[in-house]
């Protein structure tokens, strides 16, 4: 699928200098990437980002950003029948066990399924946000090729310059 649009990331403040680096999750891995592949969480609504970025315990000093994206190749996974093609399920999607299943095997079912996608060439993933007290219709995408040009546009909206001072 082709998107186009704003997207908001809530970030740790110690990461907010580089909202477009996508070290964090390389560093660490996440859901939906491996461990040494970068990729930037973000989310199709303030508050679904909001809720991502502090799914344990209180909220915690947060920045925000948004960004303007026009990305191609996104793999939408509310489609049911593009999931069985790849062999995956909703249920898959959202397993809790991921993190376990990292530590235990080196990298979760949902982890490899991601890396077949990136494989496949798909840019990012549009998904459904599995954080606590996150409804059906709270959307994520996970950004794994992103860039200034087509067809992974991705501009972070600083018009004042405020995150560089």
């Amino acid at each position: 699928m082709h998107f186009r649009g704003k997207l908001y990331r809530a970030l740790n403040p110690v990461y907010a200098r580089e909202p477009l680096s996508g070290k964090g999750a390389a560093l660490y891995g996440g859901r939906f990437n491996p461990k040494g592949t970068p990729a930037l969480y973000t989310a199709l609504s303030v508050m679904t980002a909001i809720r991502e970025s502090n799914q344990i315990g209180h909220l915690q000093p947060t920045t925000l950003v948004s960004y303007e994206a026009d990305m191609e190749n996104i793999f939408d996974s509310r489609d049911e029948a593009a999931l069985d093609a790849h062999q995956f399920s909703t249920a898959q999607l959202a397993a809790e066990d991921w993190r376990e299943r990292m530590l235990l095997d080196g990298e979760a079912p949902i982890q490899t399924f991601a890396r077949r996608l990136m494989d496949a060439g798909y840019h990012g993933l549009l998904v459904r946000s599995f954080a606590r007290g996150a409804k059906p219709d709270d959307l994520n995408m996970v950004l794994w090729k992103w860039s200034a040009d087509a067809p992974h546009r991705l501009r972070l909206i600083d018009d004042d310059g405020r995150l560089l001072r």
